[in-house]
């Protein structure tokens, strides 16, 4: 009987597997990925195809070649140095102002009243940014007379138009942005970590030289990197202050597209080709960051 039974099992037909619905749920990134291919891959593919062209329409690599010569590596240290410069300065002053009022026991109105001015002013750049410091901080602005009305006839203003103009224009809008982004990192440090630090004897500065920052340090190094790629891709706040005067990578991208003078729209495609490249770069630093960071506030 046993016999029998194993042949039967033997000659039954084998049930063919359940087949898997279709998920619907992936319509919904339909639209993101729209959204990638029409501002991110078709842009960076016309970039590519541009560069590889010489003003006559010839295809050639000379344009690659030329990224070392004129004004070019230049205008590439200017805004690496004006991009390092404002996201330090602005990482570092962000932190220990939202430190402040995050974690400083300070009035709740106030971290309301600095969130609220961060969010605005993170966003505003640009020529109204310009003109604002022009008509406040410059040779005829508003405080530069003002002070000369007190008495002090040396201030003649801030010069705008240099490196150092333009890193404190950009600063309005660095430590704000760090500010918006290191605030819930702040949130997120457990409040049993520095009791626990306590227990053991640990004063508030070893808590945070121990604890505190190395945990945090993944999260302000990232955001540093992400204010790096804020200020390196800047171009009207610049060509307003400046007027083109000082050579930045995103300047000089703009006289050779448009133009009379400096005109090779395929050299500038190939400067705007070395711009992807370094804010790649960016990019990926602030992603592995960002997970070092995740991967310590979700423990």
């Amino acid at each position: 009987m046993a016999d029998v039974a194993a042949v039967r099992e033997q000659g039954a037909q084998i049930a063919p597997p359940a087949r898997s619905r279709l998920s619907w749920s992936w319509l919904g990134l339909v639209p993101f990925f729209l959204f990638c291919t029409a501002f991110l891959f078709l842009p960076v593919a016309f970039l590519i195809l541009g560069s590889l062209y010489d003003p006559e329409g010839a295809i050639t690599l000379q344009n690659y070649a030329d990224l070392s010569t004129g004004i070019i590596p230049g205008a590439f240290a200017n805004s690496i140095e004006i991009s390092v410069v404002t996201a330090i300065a602005g990482g570092i002053f962000g932190f220990l102002l939202a430190a402040s009022v995050t974690l400083g026991r300070l009035p709740r109105v106030l971290r309301t009243a600095l969130l609220t001015f961060s969010g605005v002013a993170s966003n505003f750049a640009g020529v109204p940014l310009a003109l604002a410091f022009i008509f406040t901080l410059g040779t005829l602005g508003f405080l530069t007379t003002f002070l000369q009305s007190l008495g002090l006839a040396g201030f003649r203003g801030v010069n705008l138009t240099s490196k150092l103009g333009v890193e404190i224009v950009y600063m309005y809008f660095q430590f704000p942005l760090m500010v918006l982004i290191i605030a819930p990192a702040l949130e997120g440090l457990r409040r049993e970590w520095r009791e626990a630090a306590e227990n053991m004897g640990a004063s508030a500065f070893q808590y945070w030289r121990y604890v505190g920052l190395p945990i945090l340090t993944p999260t302000i190094l990232g955001t540093m990197i992400l204010l790096f790629g804020n200020a390196f891709g800047a171009q009207a706040t610049a060509f307003q202050l400046t007027g083109g005067t000082l050579p930045l990578v995103t300047l000089v991208i703009s006289s050779q597209i448009r133009g009379d003078v400096l005109h090779n729209p395929g050299l500038g495609y190939a400067m705007a080709m070395g711009m992807v490249v370094i804010m790649g770069v960016s990019i990926l630093l602030y992603t592995l960051l960002q997970r070092r960071a995740e991967h310590w506030l979700r423990a």
